[in-house]
């Protein structure tokens, strides 16, 4: 086990007490999260990820969702969601109004993710794939960037790193 992987969720902990509160909250329910509509290379390295997602992530059990989706996925109560092929956050996109350059990254296990912290919890999405990948931790998680170490090596295989 590597020493940086022992040391994520604390200095992820850190980053994200450092994190103003953000936007809106992330939802929940019955129905799930919204699904993305990726194309090209983003909807192939989106389908190959849902192949490799694991059945758990932070302890927590994968849940069946409506609709089903190669895009979407969710973990435990209240739902870990995960979505891939999102549009490229506005905080790191130039032009935008939210383009914040100096935005709160880390990296977890060989994958880098804009963290934000929102009303209902923390939105982790990675920032160098072809395919951005969305995850949602509720506040209810104690150190919700724990589930970042759990889904690495998924990403990595799935999307390898953008030169």
């Amino acid at each position: 086990m590597s020493t940086s992987h022992l040391r994520a969720p604390l200095v992820l902990s850190v980053a994200l007490a450092a994190l103003g509160a953000g936007a809106a909250g992330c939802s929940t329910g019955d129905a799930g999260p919204a699904v993305p509509h990726p194309s090209g290379k983003a909807a192939a390295a989106c389908r190959a990820l849902h192949e490799r997602l694991p059945h758990r992530l932070f302890g927590q059990q994968r849940t069946s969702l409506d609709p089903d989706s190669a895009y979407t996925a969710a973990w435990g109560d209240p739902a870990i969601e995960l979505r891939c092929g999102v549009p490229r956050p506005a905080k790191l996109t130039p032009g935008s109004e939210h383009y914040n350059p100096t935005a709160g990254a880390a990296e977890v296990n060989g994958v880098s993710w804009l963290l934000e912290k929102r009303d209902g919890g923390h939105r982790f999405t990675t920032t160098d794939r072809t395919a951005y990948v969305e995850l949602t931790v509720p506040h209810s998680y104690d150190q919700p960037a724990g589930a970042l170490t759990d889904i690495a090596k998924a990403v990595r295989e799935s999307d390898p790193r953008r030169s």
